[in-house]
């Protein structure tokens, strides 16, 4: 009897060191579970035979070796059955849940200029290693993690953690590597390193490179967390700026598959506190709980399996797929969305709309908007500035005049953002290039208006209006082209900039007139004008629009 307890043991103790190297999740939806199970059975066995020295294997030992050779089949045959598509197509297009059809206009707020993402991550981890390299001291023990997006006070940045170089690195450093980098999204200008906090020291002991318990998902394991898939870490921080790690806790809806997110666990970065949330109370400061994989694998199950799994492998009659490339996008009401367009089967460049899923609640909503794909934008882009060899980064989509927008910046062999491109959703040959935010904005508007279409003023958050007196005006001459320059007693600090083809009353207006202008919000010093009104001579003399001109 003593032999089989220290068998079992010992077969334990084999086990538990099993499980703190490789962290299998122990959940009985997971193939893990019995694949540890099998090991402890196998080593029962083997410790049996080694404790009797009989010629002949004990009845225990084949009974333990039976129940693992059982395991294992199970493992091979039981997940296949339970979780091919080939049996389960319905249940894998179900786990995105209701996908709902909604009108672009209606949920996608217009945004400002100011919060246009210029910087993507890869300028990102451009622009936070140079900031590290102004401390060759840091940067020697130090690099930096994984960026990952996130609002911060109502401001998108690029977050990183330092981490630690190598097990060196980690065995001088147990306290932990020293801060974070932020880098804005929509400024390249700022970069912060941040290593303090009301003058305390901000550490990251805590981390995905670091070793033994304080791995981060060691930690979590050894911290309750194994009954349960851990995915997508990422260093999120709170309004206070400390740095929290946010993981995603999901298990399988179709039997050993079928990723679905139930929750998350926060890890305090260096104290190492633990606490796990459902979906519905987690803080509101945490951006991401739907792990990107995770949806874009349900998102294309869901337009792949639309009419079973023979029609998605022979007819693909009817079958949606996402486009190359999952971006998260945030609305005016600050939440996060994962974006991504949607083409049918064989699609090429073209696209019958795009779906948004919240990343927190995973409610998924589809815009049918046929358009073009982000890579049809992107080279748009680049064939407008080919000469100068620029390469153009994943676009977002944003509400610009409500119109759905591709945005992308147009960077050199440097790394280094030189223009800025707005391309139409709908015709990516409409588009507008610009060094700066607010002309490619302006030649965007005036590449919709020469197409024909309706800019939508309503939703114009990237226009103002102010009225005023002129104290000053005056005409200059360029390639045969009238400009007018004109200032206003209420904003005096200003020079306003247009043409005949704003509005025929500015080639009538003279000092002391009264006039209403709308320009475009973030332009200082010299502002060109968007529409003009000369009050004295009367809103009928107003001419908006460009084909009234040309009559």
């Amino acid at each position: 009897m003593k032999r089989y307890v220290k068998t079992y043991f010992i077969s334990f103790l084999v086990v538990a060191v099993y499980a703190f190297i490789k962290l299998p999740v122990l959940r009985l939806d997971f193939v893990s579970l019995f694949f540890t199970l099998a090991i402890f059975f196998v080593v029962a066995g083997l410790l049996d035979m080694m404790f009797d020295r009989a010629e002949k294997t004990s009845k225990i030992a084949k009974y333990n070796f039976s129940i693992a050779i059982a395991l294992i089949i199970y493992i091979v045959a039981v997940p296949f059955i339970t979780s091919t598509p080939i049996l389960h197509a319905k249940a894998y297009r179900n786990l995105i849940g209701d996908v709902k059809e909604s009108e672009f206009t209606e949920d996608v707020s217009p945004v400002s200029v100011k919060d246009i993402r210029l910087v993507d991550e890869d300028m990102a981890m451009k622009l936070g290693d140079k900031k590290l390299g102004e401390s060759p001291a840091l940067g020697s023990v130090s690099k930096l993690g994984k960026f990952h997006i996130q609002s911060v006070k109502g401001e998108l940045y690029w977050v990183a953690p330092l981490v630690h170089r190598d097990i060196v690195k980690w065995i001088t450093s147990l306290e932990g590597s020293n801060g974070y980098v932020m880098v804005s999204a929509s400024n390249p200008q700022d970069v912060r390193l941040v290593q303090s906090i009301d003058n305390k020291p901000v550490k990251i002991v805590y981390q995905p490179d670091a070793y033994l318990h304080q791995d981060l998902q060691r930690h979590m394991y050894i911290n309750g967390i194994l009954n349960v898939g851990i995915t997508d870490l990422t260093l999120e921080i709170n309004d206070e700026g400390r740095p929290y790690w946010v993981a995603s806790l999901y298990e399988h809806k179709v039997g050993y598959s079928g990723a679905n997110c139930t929750g998350i666990a926060i890890v305090d970065a260096e104290t190492g506190s633990v606490k796990r949330y459902s979906i519905k109370d987690t803080p509101k400061w945490v951006d991401r709980i739907q792990p990107q994989d995770v949806v874009a694998n349900q998102i294309d199950n869901w337009g792949r399996y639309i009419r079973g799994f023979l029609n998605s492998a022979i007819s693909e009659e009817g079958v949606l797929i996402p486009t190359e490339g999952t971006s998260l996008v945030y609305g005016n009401d600050n939440k996060s969305y994962w974006y991504t367009g949607i083409t049918s089967s064989g699609g090429d460049e073209s696209t019958i709309g795009f779906m948004l899923v919240d990343s927190r609640t995973k409610e998924a909503k589809l815009y049918k908007q046929p358009g073009a794909t982000e890579s049809a934008a992107m080279k748009s882009a680049e064939g407008k500035v080919q000469q100068m060899n620029y390469e153009a980064t994943f676009p977002v989509m944003y509400n610009i005049l409500g119109k759905p927008t591709y945005v992308s910046s147009l960077k050199d062999k440097a790394g280094l953002v030189k223009m800025v491109a707005f391309i139409s959703v709908e015709d990516f040959s409409v588009l507008g290039l610009g060094e700066t935010k607010e002309e490619a904005l302006r030649n965007y508007r005036d590449s919709l208006e020469s197409q024909g279409n309706n800019v939508n003023l309503e939703n114009d958050t990237t226009r103002e209006e102010v009225e005023g007196t002129i104290t000053r005006i005056n005409s200059d001459v360029k390639n045969g082209n009238t400009s007018y320059y004109l200032t206003i007693d209420s904003k005096n600090d200003v020079i306003f900039k247009g043409g005949s083809k704003v509005s025929n009353e500015l080639t009538l207006s003279q000092i002391g007139d009264k006039v209403k202008i709308a320009f475009q919000k973030g332009e200082q010093n010299l502002v060109d004008i968007i529409e003009f009104n000369n009050l004295n001579i009367g809103e009928t003399g107003t001419v908006s629009d460009k084909a009234t001109l040309e009559q």
